[in-house]
């Protein structure tokens, strides 16, 4: 994710949507790296479907700015730091919104 990824291939939303949809992707890295996205158990920051609440609301987000193609972009960009364990766990929180497909 570095300069070449940046000009190849940008986020699929408008230029003033760069920066919110910039910080959705870094948030998620964190909760990723601090939470989770999916747990054993309800429980805040997760709900009752054991599935990260915030992660969820940054995914309806994505889908109301860009649909699927946006989403998918940002499920890359937490891919390629997070690496597949992590990645696989937030497609499954972010089943249900819109036509996303864990």
């Amino acid at each position: 994710m570095g300069l070449f990824d940046a000009l190849f291939n940008p986020a699929p939303c408008s230029a003033h949507q760069r920066a919110e949809v910039d910080r959705f992707v870094q948030e998620l890295i964190q909760i990723g790296r601090q939470d989770d996205f999916l747990a054993e158990r309800p429980g805040a920051p997760f709900n009752f479907q054991c599935r990260h609440t915030r992660a969820r609301d940054i995914g309806i987000r994505l889908n109301e700015l860009g649909g699927d193609a946006l989403m998918e972009w940002a499920h890359r960009r937490v891919r390629a730091k997070l690496k597949e364990p992590l990645a696989s766990h937030l497609s499954y929180a972010w089943t249900d919104i819109g036509d996303w497909v864990a």
